[in-house]
């Protein structure tokens, strides 16, 4: 996987793509990332990629040419994904991140600043706008390393096993169910008994149903979409039973 990332500020994603699994992807040649600043594709003496806005108002909005010339100068192919990062976009989900990991090779991610983008920019080269949340911040640099995170881990031989990405919270639209480690006793708090049972069937049940009950009590929105097994629904109705005589 490729991310060209378009960004006033490439610094700020050293620390990031540096250390720990985003690194280790680098490492193996399953990741490749291209910073590219635009204000290396302007051709005035200052460097300008920013300008009043037409209309008036406050703030700066980033101009067109730099920009279209750093997307021009990549070679891209039609159907490659040109990201947006904006508070304005389509809210970034995990269903998101499995679709670029699965359906992609090469991803443009476009890091904004100022008061925004001229909207010819939006109009001619950007495919998705994609929001992290509904807050605003200073720029796309962090929303673009949270979007690279979450679709790396999704590719295939990036972490140990591709079982440990299925088993994350919200990959298959439910948290993830409660994890234990040694020692099995510490300050009175054991691990519960059907993990060190040896039973793998029991201790699948015992996750699966812990994993909806973690699902109803924190998120139960996420139950209104998520495509239950009919094993699953069982449980969950055993839940809301329980639930109803606590």
């Amino acid at each position: 996987m490729r991310f060209d990332i378009l960004t006033l500020f490439p610094e700020m994603f050293g620390p990031v793509l540096n250390n720990s699994m985003l690194a280790k992807a680098q490492e193996k040649d399953l990741l490749e990332v291209n910073l590219i600043n635009w204000r290396d594709y302007t051709q005035d003496k200052h460097k300008q990629v920013d300008d009043y806005a037409y209309g008036g108002g406050a703030g700066m909005v980033l101009k067109p040419e730099p920009i279209f010339r750093a997307i021009e100068d990549l070679g891209l192919e039609d159907d490659t994904p040109v990201v947006l990062l904006t508070p304005q976009g389509q809210q970034f989900e995990q269903d998101t991140a499995k679709e670029f990991a699965n359906h992609q090779d090469r991803i443009v991610l476009l890091c904004g600043h100022y008061e925004g983008f001229d909207h010819r920019i939006r109009e001619e080269l950007v495919t998705h706008e994609i929001s992290i949340g509904d807050y605003v911040l200073t720029g796309g640099e962090l929303p673009a390393m949270v979007l690279i995170d979450a679709v790396t881990r999704m590719i295939p031989g990036v972490l140990g096993s591709q079982e440990s990405a299925q088993e994350d919270s919200f990959y298959n639209d439910l948290l993830d169910f409660p994890q234990y480690t040694r020692p099995q006793e510490y300050q009175g708090l054991e691990v519960p008994k059907v993990l060190l049972s040896g039973d793998h069937a029991k201790i699948d049940k015992w996750r699966k149903k812990k994993s909806l009950e973690q699902t109803l009590n924190k998120r139960p929105d996420l139950l209104e979409d998520a495509e239950l097994s009919a094993e699953e629904k069982e449980l969950l109705t055993e839940i809301k039973a329980e639930k109803k005589t606590d």
